[in-house]
């Protein structure tokens, strides 16, 4: 096959669009090698969720902060399971909402909704930034954090500006395929069989480290992330490639998801 990508065998860590992103790459001749590692589930307890989005649709919040969009995509059926949804909905519209990236903005805009103000940077000092610049004193902040991260330096930030922060955690990560398939790919970058690992995020990488160190195959995995180019699809991926000792090759300048990154890798290779 012809293209930018063609004769790369590309590994593919995405879970949730992950046929999308190997299409992608496949239009471009890349060899997608699929490795869906972490995959997003409900909450096992939904209760505290259920809690939160009451207090949200009794109109008891000022502001909402989302870190994600699969977070409020996670929220509105539960919501919608409650019957309240569309108290939901309006509660959201009136509140001023401050987002962390593009993909809670796009989820916004499917609920006919739009974001009063976006990070200067998809990351928690992006969040807290924009903050900075926002009066919250005396007001409540619902916060919609994503797994893994308490994100407890974004809610310090907003206790020291007088407010007090309300958060809710709608998902879990749970691990998606098989361990054996794991260490099957960790042992395919050690032995320079894949071109390019494209991690879309952060989680992706721990799951990496984790299978890793549970069959002792930390060395073959430090190997394989020095011998294989990293692309990064954001800053907050970037830092757990560079908390993982390796360096990232390739991450899109702006707009941070998988077209731009897609782009990025093909930009990389054109260029050699």
């Amino acid at each position: 096959m012809s293209g930018d990508l063609a004769g790369r065998r590309v590994l593919v860590p995405e879970s949730r669009e992950l046929d999308l992103f190997a299409s992608m790459l496949e239009a471009h001749g890349a060899e997608a090698v699929r490795c869906p590692l972490v995959a997003m589930r409900d909450v096992e307890d939904p209760a505290p969720v259920e809690a939160w989005l009451r207090r949200l649709a009794e109109g008891r919040f000022d502001d909402l902060i989302l870190l994600t969009g699969e977070g409020l995509r996670r929220l509105m059926p539960i919501a919608k399971r409650m019957g309240i949804d569309g108290r939901v909905v309006e509660a959201i519209g009136r509140l001023r909402t401050v987002t962390r990236g593009p993909k809670p903005v796009r989820a916004l805009r499917e609920l006919g909704l739009s974001a009063q103000v976006t990070a200067p940077a998809p990351t928690t000092a992006g969040v807290i930034e924009a903050l900075a610049g926002l009066d919250l004193a005396g007001r409540t902040v619902g916060v919609q954090l994503y797994p893994d991260n308490p994100n407890q330096p974004l809610l310090d930030a907003i206790r020291a500006a007088g407010a007090v922060p309300d958060p809710v955690l709608p998902y879990r990560y749970a691990s998606d395929v098989d361990t054996d398939r794991v260490e099957a790919a960790i042992r395919e970058m050690a032995d320079g069989r894949i071109d390019v690992v494209a991690f879309t995020s952060s989680p992706q990488v721990r799951r990496f480290q984790d299978v890793a160190k549970a069959r002792a195959l930390e060395e073959q995995l430090r190997s394989g992330l020095s011998r294989t180019r990293i692309a990064a699809v954001g800053p907050v991926v970037a830092d757990a490639v560079e908390a993982a000792g390796a360096q990232v090759w390739v991450a899109p300048e702006s707009s941070f998801h998988m077209k731009p990154l897609v782009n990025a890798i093909r930009g990389e290779f054109r260029a050699a």
